[in-house]
């Protein structure tokens, strides 16, 4: 046996007849059926072969023989078949190049790695010269995604129609070698045709199997190209069976209407209430994006079991939001967030409702619909926003709610320092409107408009030990103009203030390197002095209501997260920070600390801990014991007996067997000035190899009461995650009470939802 190898430029038509035959196999993508199909290949994924510098037209054959027979008109090549055009390379164990009849036959553990790192195989390809037909027997291929396609007969009709007959398609994981063992989901079919113009499948006499066992057969059906980026079908269902609506299906289908600009249709059908449409409609422009979510029933009343009550009338929500670019430095957008029923989201079980849409974030059970504008470069930043809220809590009234417009807030940083520091000038101006009392419901509600302006100073210097001294300063006028104020006081006031403070951050770091360890030890200090506060009474608190002390604003010169309240008087914030950090990535770190006041402050809450002259203790830590393993704890003590007024706690943990969650909160005094302890968790088990559990829990342990539960099964491999779970919900919320219901969950690998969701 002779050995040899040849490089050739060859004409730009002949070059194509070996690159055809790769374009032939991985043309064939689609699912298909057969009884006697090739073993699927295994192969992993090769790397896209690197530029050979042949160019478009250069062509390369390497074989261990090569024969050229000019009589037959006829080259074969045997032994090691190598084969390489423009990026794409041909292995065989022979040959046949068939001059007269321009084709061209390769045999034997044929593969074709494709640009893409996509592999085919096939036992024998045959492909004329032109690559307008070509014929695979016993073809295999890896395609993207870890897909895995099998045929008995691979027929290539022209450019954009390729045929499968007899053929298998799975994204599972399987073993060439074990023949017993089926693929957790296929799919089948006895024809397959791709029409990539149209970039779309078509099937004949489909079969979807699971673990083997037929479950979906359709005579005719179709689906997007996995070449196809985006193309209309179906998406993956939601089933769940409730005493609520009976059993539901809700089917999504998604409708491409253009490059740009998409639409998901989703009927909720339901045996015990009518259906429910709903729909997602997004739109790319050349400045920004669309997102809106629309939802519709006509329907009466329905209380936790389903018992329909009142008047048949339209039910509906929207949830939407935008964001465009107007020039380089500013933007705008907003938020459109409304529900005609305080309890359709859950009499419906619509997910994802209370999402961050626009500028300001939304609370939980809360709605905001707003638009704004925003202007920012290096050195400034600038918004104006209006806002409208509706409440979806029991105790909500919505004509208490303030109608927001204007918000403006903006601030700006001088290019250089100023008396050597960093100094930011900030602005802020709001107007709030009321149509009722929040207190009283046969009175007004108090109208408010306030404009502030703060000036903020900071310098740092750190010495050669490391000691850390930053010096700060800050002074605030606020204007305040009232209407509507609740008697015996005047309807209408103007009040106006100046506050500020002055002091100094203190910190001392000392680090130790020990092994592949880094241990941080820094004790903290801030001093802050500030006039006393005469707090007016007319002046409303709408923005510093809610207050939390802990570690985020232990040495926070001003405690209050808003304007209409200020900190006061003369104070000393201590505290200790001590850290252990692990080359590997484990570590952890704890944070103990204090405020001391000069006199009370009658501002605070009295749950907050911070009204006395000694505040209650905070201790906070965080860490990361194992790789898979992490965990946090913050904790408040009273001053004085050392009593825990609020704990908080939690571990996650993500293994390859297991994932999931623990929280514990256990507060004396919430913002509601009620006692709470819950204990919120929820995982995965995988208990024998790709079989587990799934699992969730709210317990209200001041009550004595599960709020929810979900416990249910799951099987999850690499192409297959399903479980069945059962949630109750031990809620009283109006017209609904507890309810049981039972969900299927399903995702099929490569039959994604493509960025699809509600």
């Amino acid at each position: 046996m002779t050995t040899a190898s040849r490089a050739l430029q060859r004409p730009r038509g002949r070059g194509l007849l070996l690159a055809g035959v790769a374009l032939a196999a991985m043309a064939a993508t689609a699912p298909a059926l057969a009884q006697d199909f090739p073993a699927i290949a295994t192969a992993p994924i090769a790397a896209a072969p690197a530029d050979d510098g042949l160019g478009e037209a250069g062509f390369y054959l390497e074989s261990d023989s090569l024969i050229q027979d000019d009589g037959a008109q006829r080259v074969t090549a045997e032994g090691d078949v190598e084969v390489r055009y423009r990026g794409r390379t041909l292995r065989a164990r022979s040959l046949v190049y068939d001059i007269r009849g321009g084709l061209i036959t390769a045999r034997g553990d044929v593969v074709i790695i494709d640009p893409s790192g996509a592999i085919s195989f096939a036992d024998e390809m045959v492909l004329d010269e032109e690559m307008r037909s070509g014929v695979a027997r016993g073809f295999s291929a890896r395609l993207q995604d870890n897909a895995k396609l099998a045929a008995s007969t691979a027929v290539r009709r022209s450019d954009l129609i390729n045929e499968l007959t007899q053929a298998i398609y799975t994204p599972c994981e399987i073993c060439a070698g074990d023949k017993s063992k089926t693929p957790t989901w296929s799919i089948r079919a006895e024809k397959v045709v791709q029409d990539r113009e149209k970039q779309i499948i078509y099937y004949r006499n489909a079969v979807i199997e699971m673990w083997g066992v037929p479950v979906f057969y359709a005579p005719v059906f179709w689906h997007p190209d996995p070449d196809a980026e985006r193309k209309s079908g179906l998406l993956a269902p939601k089933v769940i069976g409730s005493a609520r609506r009976g059993l539901s299906y809700e089917q999504p289908y998604a409708l491409i209407i253009s490059p740009s600009e998409d639409l998901v249709i989703s009927p909720q059908i339901n045996t015990k209430v009518n259906p429910f449409l709903n729909l997602q409609w997004r739109k790319r422009f050349s400045s920004g994006q669309i997102n809106a979510r629309l939802g519709y029933t006509y329907e009466r009343d329905l209380d936790g079991d389903g018992d329909r009550f009142g008047d048949p009338t339209s039910r509906s929500y929207i949830l939407a939001d935008g964001a465009f670019k107007i020039d380089e430095n500013w933007r705008w957008g907003f938020a459109a967030e409304r529900t005609s029923d305080d309890l359709l989201f859950d009499k419906y079980d619509i997910s994802d409702v209370y999402n961050q849409r626009g500028l300001m974030p939304s609370d939980d059970l809360r709605l905001t619909s707003q638009v704004y504008a925003v202007r920012q470069d290096d050195r400034s930043w600038l918004s104006v926003s209006a806002l409208s809220i509706q409440g979806l809590r029991p105790i909500d009234n919505d004509r208490a709610f303030p109608t927001i417009a204007p918000l403006i807030e903006g601030r700006w940083e001088p290019e250089g320092p100023v008396l050597g520091g960093r100094l930011r000038l900030q602005g802020s101006a709001v107007a709030l409107t009321r149509e009722q009392s929040q207190f009283v419901a046969a009175q007004p509600g108090t109208d408010s408009r306030r404009v502030s302006a703060l000036a903020d100073w900071r310098d740092t210097w750190t010495f050669a030990n490391g000691l850390r001294v930053s010096p700060f300063a800050q002074v605030r006028a606020d204007v305040y103009s009232l209407d509507e104020l609740p008697p015996p006081g005047p309807a209408d006031d103007t009040v106006s203030r100046a506050v500020g403070v002055a002091g100094v951050d203190i910190s001392f770091p000392l680090v130790r390197r020990d092994g592949a360890r880094t241990i941080v030890l820094e004790p903290l200090l801030q001093v802050a002095l500030s006039p006393d506060v005469d707090l007016d009474t007319s002046i409303p608190n709408e923005d510093s209501g809610v207050l939390e002390f802990d570690e985020t604003n232990l040495l926070r010169a001003n405690k209050f997260p808003g304007f209409d309240r200020y900190e006061g008087g003369q104070r000393v914030n201590v505290g200790a920070r001590a850290s252990v950090m692990y080359d590997d990535g484990r570590g952890g770190s704890i944070l103990v600390g204090r405020s001391y006041r000069s006199e009370p402050d009658p501002q605070f809450p009295t749950r907050s801990g911070l009204q006395t002259r000694k505040s209650d203790w905070i201790v906070a830590a965080e860490g990361r014991p194992l790789e898979s393993v992490s965990f946090f704890t913050r904790a408040r003590f009273s001053e004085d007996k050392g009593d825990v007024r609020r704990f908080e706690a939690g571990v996650d943990v993500d293994t390859t067997r297991a994932r999931g969650f623990v929280r514990y909160l256990r507060d004396n005094q919430d913002i509601t000035g009620v006692k709470r302890e819950d204990l919120d968790f929820a995982g995965d088990v995988m208990i024998s190899g790709n079989w587990g559990v799934t699992f969730a829990g709210v317990r209200d342990i001041e009550n004595g009461v599960w709020r929810r539960q979900e416990f249910g099964g799951l099987y999850r491999d690499d192409c297959l995650d399903i479980a069945v779970v059962w949630v109750h919900e031990e809620t009283y919320n109006r017209s609904l009470g507890p309810s049981d219901s039972v969900i299927l969950r399903l995702t099929l690998a490569t039959l994604g939802d493509k960025g699809y969701s509600q």
